[in-house]
């Protein structure tokens, strides 16, 4: 049948079924419980795309933000690559290696 209903055919309807699961997916875990999926499910098409790029827009500017933070002279032990970052590494955890060594003074326990 070479006929489609408003441009949905066999083979993409699949695909399009995914994108509004997803969608409606998206919805409910990043709203935060604020959405269940039978209320996004029903919701009107219109309302479900705005409250969708509502929250996207949401989560974009927080990474900004995030991103503009992490940024400005702060140090992480994790550089942007993945790999320690050995000398920041060892000045967080020089105050740790102390505590430790007091703990262990007079108390051991092999004779």
């Amino acid at each position: 049948m070479g006929l489609a209903f408003f441009g949905l055919t066999s083979t993409t309807a699949p695909e399009i079924r995914l994108n509004i699961f997803r969608q409606i997916h998206s919805i409910v875990f990043h709203g935060k419980g604020g959405y269940d999926y039978y209320t996004i499910y029903n919701m009107p098409l219109w309302l479900r795309k705005f409250t969708f790029k509502e929250i996207n827009d949401f989560y974009e500017e927080q990474n900004k933000q995030m991103k503009n933070q992490t940024g400005k002279g702060t140090k992480s032990l994790v550089n942007p690559d993945g790999k320690v970052n050995v000398p920041e590494f060892k000045k967080a955890s020089a105050q740790y290696q102390k505590k430790a060594s007091q703990g262990l003074k007079g108390k051991s326990s092999y004779k």
